[in-house]
């Protein structure tokens, strides 16, 4: 799910940095990768004897495969339509990944009731590496849309085009998606990217819907990481130093 944007910067034929352009796709890309590596971890690491492990770590499986599917649906509503809409058939490849994406998460989710229902260490072993797949698939994925949808989103729309078609990707999204998608992507940027979202939201949020922003994220930022960005709040006047 693509839940902020942050800026993108390449470089000019004389190697001075070109004027940044808004990236709809890196951001939440950043959070999934980290939901999906630390599931993934947990998953490796799994104790099938222990009810509670084992409840928990499929628990979050769920919300990483629930997040992944609510994700694709975002970018293929709003990305892909954009992507269409002025270049027809760019999204004809991602769009097919799309849809082995739908089909995989089943086959996951169905694997994972199973290996609920049947605990044992051979099963969770082959349920690790059919997760370690999807990663591993949903990693190039990623890697495709940053590079060859950015590029056709940058050469035929102005930043204040993707802001509008961004707005309303984030109207469509429900507030427990976005406490999900937050609490992945904010640990996952830079301090940079990080400060920036945030005055963002700070733009079009009231104080208290920022406040609980904030504390959805700070148990998953240790005590540098958090330093940096309340003192970037507190510089830029909100009152979070």
């Amino acid at each position: 799910m693509t839940t902020t944007s942050h800026l993108h910067a390449s470089p000019t034929a004389a190697g001075r940095a070109a004027p940044a352009r808004l990236d709809l796709y890196t951001p939440a890309h950043k959070g999934l990768r980290l939901f999906m590596s630390d599931t993934l971890t947990r998953v490796g690491a799994l104790d099938v004897s222990d009810v509670d492990e084992l409840g928990q770590t499929l628990a979050q499986v769920h919300s990483l495969l629930d997040l992944c599917r609510r994700h694709l649906d975002h970018e293929s509503q709003f990305l892909h339509t954009a992507l269409e809409a002025r270049r027809p058939g760019a999204t004809v490849r991602i769009a097919a990944e799309h849809d082995e994406h739908i089909d995989a998460i089943a086959a996951l989710e169905a694997d994972a009731a199973a290996l609920r229902a049947l605990p044992g260490a051979a099963a969770a072993h082959r349920f690790y590496r059919h997760l370690a797949l999807f990663v591993a698939e949903n990693l190039e994925h990623m890697n495709l849309e940053e590079t060859a949808h950015n590029a056709a989103l940058w050469a035929d729309y102005s930043d204040a085009e993707l802001a509008e078609v961004h707005q309303r990707l984030l109207a469509s999204i429900d507030p427990a998606e976005m406490a999900l998608a937050l609490r992945w992507m904010v640990p996952a940027l830079t301090p940079t990217e990080r400060a920036a979202m945030f005055a963002s939201m700070q733009q079009r949020m009231t104080p208290d819907a920022l406040r609980r922003a904030l504390e959805i994220v700070r148990p998953h930022l240790n005590a540098s990481a958090w330093g940096k960005l309340t003192r970037a709040l507190g510089s830029a006047g909100t009152g979070h130093g």
